[in-house]
């Protein structure tokens, strides 16, 4: 038996992935490639600055659900799910498929669960999408065995940052070798042919290692009762700092800050404003386990100019590091000329690296 499509059911994908492993980054790449199909999406941020929803609603507009503040399997139930499914699904939107992007902490058996529970008739589970950041994913795997689990259960699993590992070939044959049957993409900077988004569909009653059946169970033997006991989650082991500013950051407090980050700190993304150092622009954050990038945009006409920035960690001291933070503001009216150079030696754009992500590709 099959899970058949009508015409008039919309795909839902689920999108997942451990923290930083660019499920945003792909969901951005396939809105400006999407080949005129109109994508939804439902996106749910950890931290109550909903930065990944800033990110995608430029590109969305009215097409976009943010849940922040929360993983999404704990944050609402499958009624309420089906509430922001039916806004995205009326046919008005026009929407050809909806994304729901998981927060990184996120459990994908839930969240596929609840898709599955859905009563909407408009909407048909269209697959897991899972993104596993190549770079780190033995230091991942190490540290949460269960994301096993996860690749098990997908139907797509996209191996993104090849071009930041030195044994590409190795990581894409571990990957393949947990999943079950899904189909294995190399990616860099979450470049995938949209096509696979809109084909991950599963074909077979079985999803990974579970059965439709299963997934649906409510008995507790297939996992928690509805929204139950989530203290086997990912997400519970997590801690999370949500730091706003209107004062604009120093650069040389920053960095120092940045390049001293502990060991648990394992994810920052955000915006920072440098003030009188770069007043064109804001600066994009992007920090994953080791690694770290500034990505400048300028400012827009109207828009507010503040910091806003959510850190991610395990066994962080989250209010020692909300006054790090703090005391790198600096109102001064003037910037200090080689104040930006610590910054400036983490600034690299996409079309920089164009050539080295190709060949890193074509080598795995």
């Amino acid at each position: 038996m099959t899970q058949s499509r009508t015409p008039q059911q919309i795909p839902v994908v689920v999108l997942a992935g451990f923290l930083g492993s660019g499920k945003t980054t792909l969901l951005n790449h396939l809105l400006h490639r999407s080949g005129g199909s109109r994508i939804g999406a439902i996106v749910n941020d950890f931290g109550s600055i909903e930065i990944d929803a800033m990110a995608v609603a430029g590109a969305l507009g009215d097409s976009t659900v943010s849940l922040g503040n929360g993983c999404l399997c704990c944050a609402v139930d499958a009624g309420e799910l089906d509430g922001y499914l039916e806004r995205l699904a009326r046919p008005s939107t026009g929407v050809d498929v909806i994304v729901i992007e998981a927060s990184g902490l996120a459990e994908p058996e839930e969240l596929v669960r609840m898709v599955l529970a859905s009563e909407h008739p408009g909407i048909v589970y269209g697959g897991l999408v899972e993104v596993v950041d190549a770079a780190e994913f033995d230091e991942t795997r190490a540290r949460h065995p269960e994301i096993d689990r996860h690749l098990a259960l997908a139907d797509l699993v996209v191996v993104n940052k090849l071009d930041r590992t030195p044994d590409a070939a190795r990581v894409l044959d571990l990957v393949r070798s947990l999943t079950d049957r899904a189909a294995v993409v190399p990616a860099t900077y979450g470049r995938i042919d949209p096509e696979f988004l809109f084909d991950c569909r599963p074909d077979e009653e079985r999803v990974g290692q579970l059965s439709f059946d299963d997934l649906h169970r409510q008995d507790g033997s297939g996992g928690p009762e509805g929204r139950g006991d989530h203290a086997g989650h990912l997400h519970t082991a997590y801690d999370s700092v949500s730091f706003a500013s209107e004062v604009p950051l120093d650069p040389r407090r920053l960095m120092p800050f940045l390049d001293s980050r502990p060991e648990g700190l394992y994810r920052v993304k955000g915006y920072v404003d440098f003030g009188p150092h770069d007043p064109a622009n804001r600066y994009a954050v992007h920090a994953v386990g080791r690694f770290l990038r500034f990505y400048p945009e300028p400012w827009g006409p109207a828009e507010e100019r503040r910091t806003q920035l959510v850190l991610i960690g395990s066994g962080i001291e989250t209010a020692a590091l909300a006054k790090e933070l703090r005391a790198c503001e600096n109102d001064a009216p003037h910037a200090d000329e080689r104040g930006m150079w610590g910054v400036l030696r983490y600034v690299r754009h996409p079309e920089d690296e164009a050539d080295e992500a190709v060949e890193a590709v074509e080598e795995a």
